[in-house]
C-alpha cells in the first residue's frame, strides 16, 4: 500500500469513527429527549392538579359520585365507572374477532384472498375514528335502542355505554388484527413443520405452539388496543351522553374520563378549581396508562421467557 492509499484509508476511518460518535450523540440525545418530555408532561400536569389536591382529598375526590363544579363538588367515580366499563367490554368484544381474524390471514387466506383482506384490515386501521362514531350515529344507535336493547328488557335512546363500546370494538380490532399476524407471520416455518411432522392438525398446531410462541406479540396488540380504548374521546363524545351518574347497566348513558375533559374544559376553565380538576383527570389518565404499560413489559418478559422458540 502506497503512503497516499495510506493517508485516504486513514481519512475514510476517522470519517467513519466521527460518523459513529455522532450517531451515538444523537440517538442518545432523543432518547434522553423522550424521557425528559415524558416527565415534562407529568410535572405540569401535576403542578397544575395541586389546587383541587389541597382543596378536597383524594380518596373523596375519587370515591365521590357528584359532578357539580358550580358547587365545588368534583366527584370523579362516574367517569371511574364509565371508562372501566367502555375499556373492558370493547376488549371483551374485540379481542376474540381480532385474533380470530389474525389467525385466518396469517395461517388460513392465501393469494389474492389474503392480499384482499389484509388491505381491508389496513384501510379500516387508517379510518378517522370521527368517521365511526358519525356513522354510528345513524345507523348503530338506532338499531340498538330499537332492537338490542328491548331483548334485554332495557330501555333506551341507543346512546350509552354499550354503543360505546360496540364502536369502539370496531376502531381498535384493525390495530390489534395488523399487530397480531405480524406475530404470527414473524415465527419460523419450522414450527409449523416440526408439529405437523408429529402428527398435530393444522388447528392443534396454531392453538398449542402458534399461539404460544407469538404470545407476546399477542399481548402487545392487546396493550395496543387497551391503550386506544382507554384515551379514546372522541367517539364516546358523541355516544356515551355524557351523564355524570354511575350508570346502572350497559345500555345507560355514562361518562367516561377523557369525555369529562373534552365536555367541561372549555366552557368551565376560567374557574380555577374545575380547571385544576380536569387538569387532575389528565393526570390519572397518563398515570394509568404508565402503570399499565410498565405491568405489561414485566408480563411480556415472563411470556417471553416461558415461550421461547
Amino acid at each position: 500500500m502506497t503512503a497516499d492509499e495510506h493517508a485516504q484509508s486513514g481519512d475514510s476511518l476517522g470519517r467513519r469513527l466521527l460518523v459513529e460518535r455522532l450517531s451515538s450523540y444523537w440517538l442518545t440525545g432523543a432518547g434522553l429527549f423522550a424521557l425528559l418530555l415524558f416527565l415534562g408532561v407529568v410535572s405540569l400536569l401535576f403542578v397544575e392538579s395541586l389546587p383541587i389536591l389541597r382543596e378536597f382529598p383524594l380518596s373523596e375526590l375519587l370515591t365521590s359520585s357528584e359532578w357539580d363544579p358550580a358547587r365545588d363538588s368534583f366527584g370523579f367515580l362516574p367517569a371511574i365507572v364509565g371508562t372501566v366499563y367502555v375499556t373492558l367490554l370493547t376488549m371483551v368484544m374485540g379481542i376474540p374477532i381480532a385474533l380470530g381474524a389474525a389467525i385466518y390471514i396469517a395461517e388460513y387466506a392465501e393469494g389474492r384472498t389474503k392480499t384482499l383482506v389484509a388491505s381491508f384490515v389496513d384501510v379500516l386501521a387508517a379510518i378517522p375514528s370521527v368517521i365511526f362514531g358519525l356513522v354510528a350515529l345513524l345507523v348503530v344507535v338506532p338499531f340498538v335502542g330499537d332492537y338490542v336493547a328491548p331483548v334485554f328488557g332495557a330501555e333506551t335512546t341507543g346512546i350509552g355505554v354499550f354503543t360505546v363500546s360496540l364502536v369502539m370494538g370496531i376502531v381498535v380490532t384493525p390495530f390489534m388484527i395488523s399487530l397480531m399476524v405480524e406475530s404470527l407471520e414473524a415465527l419460523p416455518d419450522e414450527l409449523r413443520e416440526s408439529s405437523l411432522g408429529v402428527g398435530a392438525t393444522k388447528f392443534e398446531t396454531i392453538r398449542s405452539v402458534l399461539l404460544r410462541a407469538a404470545g407476546p406479540g399477542i399481548f402487545s396488540a392487546v396493550l395496543l388496543g387497551f391503550g386506544r380504548v382507554f384515551g379514546a374521546t372522541i367517539v364516546p363524545a358523541l355516544l356515551i351522553g355524557g351523564q355524570t351518574e354511575i350508570p346502572d347497566s350497559v345500555f345507560s348513558a355514562g361518562e367516561t374520563l377523557p369525555t369529562l375533559i373534552v365536555n367541561d374544559f372549555g366552557e368551565l376553565m376560567s374557574l380555577p378549581l374545575t380547571r385544576s380538576a380536569l387538569v387532575f383527570v389528565g393526570l390519572m389518565l397518563v398515570v394509568v396508562v404508565w402503570l399499565f404499560n410498565i405491568g405489561a413489559m414485566l408480563v411480556r418478559r415472563r411470556l417471553e421467557r416461558r415461550y421461547q422458540y
